[in-house]
């Protein structure tokens, strides 16, 4: 890779920095480029897979196909992956080149390539569902609409979870309101905060809810006094929440190569999803530790689900969701829609350039759709997945429902 693609410019980089509304920390952007640019590679030439990834049951494809083998098996010299603990030190270090691969919130790749010009290519979906809005038990909220004057933790602002919740709040004739400070009477606090600070944030009372991926809901359910309002998948039918992404750069110079992790990723979701059990076990602290969570949270997070067990935080029993489904194709419909309800979602920091956007050039420009094709074909077909039509399954109509 020559050093022009390894490396991330200053102003892509303080862009980046304070887009997330996380923060920098650390002082410097982690590289893992070599000293003449170049991604370091295998005997074969090809580049190590350097996978990053944050402490949630979204990355279970990634993390489930160095488990279990696949990345090995398509012959990719992949190290264990690395734990990464916040989004905007993950999506620094993949621009810096630390990782050639990684998950991502599915917004944020839009925010890269449209509004930095950071190549960047989305291969395939991680995952559908798997995200709540978890609330204090207690605490006055039993519907939707209490959630005006209170406060809500979002992980990111180019996050599923915060355009879904501000689709919620505007249903309901709240308005969403950035920050946390003088909250009035019919809007709602948006803020964002670090998943792993949600629960106890929930749990001594400075915060209201927050919406985010599992196994925090579980945490938050389990430990943290809070109960499921809405599950997000009951909200957005198979949304994806995160995506899997790779430089345009790699795909083109090892096409060979790219196609084969992608190979790994589909099969191990297929595996998982044949495998829920299994996985969660080998995820959790009492398994291989890819996740800082006990065996009982982790599968928690990915298996309970049902009507009889949460009440209203399920609307649309007749969609068949699961808490955690496994499809990899990343539909032109969502994106067409994500794009469009981007544009009308409160976010911190620079979106003007989401108002010139056209969805149908973002579904087309952002994706990578062929290699996932070729991927499925090797598994007998998309339709082995969870919540396919094997009549049309590479094309689909998104249904969100409050």
């Amino acid at each position: 890779m020559e050093k022009k693609n390894c490396n991330i410019t200053r102003r892509q980089f303080l862009k980046l920095s304070t887009f997330a509304g996380l923060g920098f920390v650390g002082g410097k952007v982690i590289s893992g480029c070599s000293p003449d640019g170049r991604i370091s590679e295998d005997e074969s030439g090809w580049p190590r897979l350097n996978v990053g990834y944050i402490p949630i049951t979204d990355a279970t494809p990634l993390l489930i196909a160095h488990a279990r083998g696949f990345y090995a098996d398509e012959g990719i010299d992949a190290p264990r992956p690395t734990l990464i603990r916040g989004w905007s030190s993950l999506a620094e270090a993949f621009m810096a080149g630390r990782f050639n691969f990684t998950h991502l919130l599915s917004p944020i790749p839009v925010y890269m390539k449209y509004s930095q010009q950071f190549p960047v290519k989305v291969v395939a979906w991680n995952h559908m569902n798997n995200s709540a809005l978890t609330v204090s038990n207690g605490g006055g909220i039993d519907s939707e609409k209490d959630l005006a004057g209170r406060k809500i933790a979002v992980p990111h602002w180019y996050s599923i979870h915060n355009v879904i919740l501000q689709y919620i709040l505007r249903h309901h004739g709240i308005e969403p309101k950035i920050g946390f400070e003088r909250v009035g009477g019919n809007e709602t606090g948006i803020a964002v905060m670090a998943p792993s600070d949600m629960p106890a944030a929930l749990r001594v009372g400075s915060i209201d809810g927050y919406i985010v991926a599992e196994p925090f809901n579980a945490v938050g359910e389990l430990l943290g006094g809070g109960k499921i309002l809405r599950f997000s998948g009951d909200v957005w039918k198979n949304h994806a929440c995160c995506v899997s992404v790779m430089r345009e750069s790699d795909i083109e110079k090892h096409p060979k190569w790219a196609q084969k992790v992608v190979n790994a990723i589909v099969r191990a979701q297929l595996w998982s999803q044949e495998n829920i059990k299994e996985a969660a076990k080998i995820l959790s602290r009492n398994g291989e530790g890819y996740l800082p969570f006990e065996y009982s949270v982790v599968l928690h997070s990915m298996t309970k689900y049902g009507a009889d067990r949460y009440g209203s935080a399920i609307r649309n029993p007749e969609w068949k969701s699961k808490r955690l489904s496994f499809q990899p194709y990343q539909y032109r419909s969502y994106t067409e829609k994500l794009v469009m309800l981007l544009e009308k979602t409160k976010l911190e920091g620079e979106s003007a350039f989401l108002k010139e956007l056209s969805p149908s050039t973002v579904a087309e420009e952002l994706m990578n759709y062929e290699m996932v094709k070729k991927s499925a074909e090797l598994v007998t077909g998309l339709s082995k997945f969870d919540g396919v039509d094997s009549s049309s399954p590479y094309r689909r109509r998104e249904k969100i429902r409050v």
